[in-house]
């Protein structure tokens, strides 16, 4: 038997290739396929079942594209409604995989669709339990995605607390856990760095799954200070449901290297955003005016649909030479197809052709520091639980997640700074700013954690956010 876990990290998301006897499972499998293809070939198997935990909202899955390539079936779970062949399993219902078997545990809360896969190893025991955003290491799914009709967050965590109970805690302790993501994914509040558990481990450890937790005391806690999703989140799950180009047809479309005087047509012809990928440190240094800065050093893709509301966005590419369709590919991750090319050599090419360019007031910490006894204006946009834990005393918290909803609240005239932890997400929100006309904005290179080296005052103490 071989299980092995393929985490990406852009995403914070698990995908899982499973083997026995020469037949392959896989669950969640990312948009991009052919590695798990690859993978099967080598060993000589056959792919044979896509396990699909529940419809997901954070990331497009490559289900429909390895159904097609291999001739495996697709497998959700009960309540699922699909306009493409699959098998809407029943609880309970048993697949065979070579000499393991995958039950099926239908566990509604985080959607009323969402599933979890516990594998029985060659001599039929619990060996370990795929439970997609059932249940993630430290935390369990936000239950307020799929509310729909009467239905809401608090009828949907009622239904998390039981699908716990009755189908997760009940198992043994040593049953490994294998959730499908980690920290920094938008689908729970808190989750741990770790990928990998056991049973017991989180009946000791998760707050969710506390031995005499009510029903009522977990809906509060489940649902206490949750922000709301991102907005391609429900277009996530619509190309799930539905289905979605191949990344190859997309690749064939979008990969067209563009002159400086095409790319220039086209950005004034067309509402396509420019988007630059490079580091913020070379960002900072020169790029194309109005262009916005989502580097892919950092959780690119996210950032992308958090921060760029309609997936079917045209978009223009400045990436690092050699990035053009890792970018582009990453972009499809999330649903954004329609990449209308990208500068031929990168940013270089702009500055040969003499075009006009801007750049970014960047300053160090230190020099915030002496700025600071002349009161100046400071945005912090960390996470509210970043700000929460510690930050400067008296600048309140507008967290990056949300800028578009708090553009009015930055000055018009009057110099300002921005600060993140480690100076990305603040070069993300300064080249959105100036996009929209604040050449005041001034970033603080380094971040808070260059801040934390200064005597600037800081607190620990709560205090309250712009998004209230």
């Amino acid at each position: 038997m071989i299980i092995e876990q393929i985490y990406t990290g852009c995403l914070a998301q698990g995908a899982y290739y499973i083997e026995s006897k020469g037949e392959v499972a896989i669950i969640d499998p990312l948009r991009e396929v052919q590695s798990y293809i690859d993978s099967a070939k080598k060993n000589n198997a056959k792919i044979k079942y896509i396990f699909e935990t529940h419809f997901h909202a954070d990331f497009v899955s490559g289900h429909v594209t390895l159904a097609e390539k291999t001739g495996a079936k697709i497998v959700f779970g009960p309540t699922a409604k699909t306009y493409f062949d699959a098998i809407i399993a029943e609880d309970k219902q048993v697949f065979n995989v070579g000499n393991i078997t995958i039950t099926v545990l239908h566990t509604p809360g985080h959607t009323m669709e969402s599933t979890c896969y516990l594998l029985k190893d060659e001599n039929g025991k619990d060996h370990a339990l795929f439970s997609g955003d059932t249940l993630f290491l430290g935390d369990v799914g936000r239950p307020d995605l799929a509310q729909k009709g009467d239905l809401t967050q608090e009828d949907l965590a009622g239904f998390l607390f039981d699908s716990l109970r009755t189908k997760v805690m009940t198992l043994a302790d040593d049953v490994i856990v294998y959730p499908a993501h980690g920290a920094g994914s938008a689908c729970g509040k808190n989750l741990s760095k770790e990928t990998v558990g056991t049973i017991g481990n989180q009946k000791e450890t998760n707050y969710a799954l506390r031995e005499n937790m009510t029903k009522a005391e977990f809906i509060k806690e489940v649902t206490d200070g949750l922000l709301p999703p991102p907005a391609y989140f429900p277009l996530n799950v619509k190309l799930n449901k539905e289905g979605y180009k191949s990344i190859e047809d997309i690749i064939k479309v979008s990969a067209k290297p563009l002159s400086v005087k095409d790319f220039e047509i086209i950005a004034n012809e067309t509402d396509a955003i420019v988007l630059d990928v490079r580091h913020q440190s070379e960002f900072i240094k020169g790029f194309i005016p109005q262009s916005i800065f989502i580097g892919l050093g950092g959780t690119f893709a996210p950032w992308v649909g958090a921060l760029i509301k309609d997936i079917k966005q045209p978009i223009l590419l400045v990436t690092p030479e050699g990035k053009e369709e890792d970018t582009i590919t990453r972009l499809s991750r999330v649903g954004f197809d329609n990449v209308l090319g990208y500068l031929d050599g990168s940013f270089g090419s702009w500055r040969k052709a003499n075009r006009e360019i801007d750049t970014l007031h960047s300053v160090s910490a230190e020099t915030l520091e002496t700025k600071m006894r002349e009161n100046p204006i400071v945005f912090d946009v960390r996470k509210p639980g970043e700000y929460a834990s510690e930050h400067i005393e008296n600048i309140s918290n507008t967290p990056l997640d949300f800028l578009n909803e708090h553009i009015s609240e930055f000055p018009k005239k009057q110099n300002f700074y921005v600060h993140c932890a480690g100076g990305y997400r603040s070069v993300i929100a300064a080249s959105i700013l100036k996009a929209r006309g604040f050449h005041n904005v001034i970033d603080v290179s380094g971040g808070y954690a260059a801040i934390k080296k200064t005597g600037i005052k800081r607190t620990a103490a709560v205090c309250p956010s712009t998004l209230k």
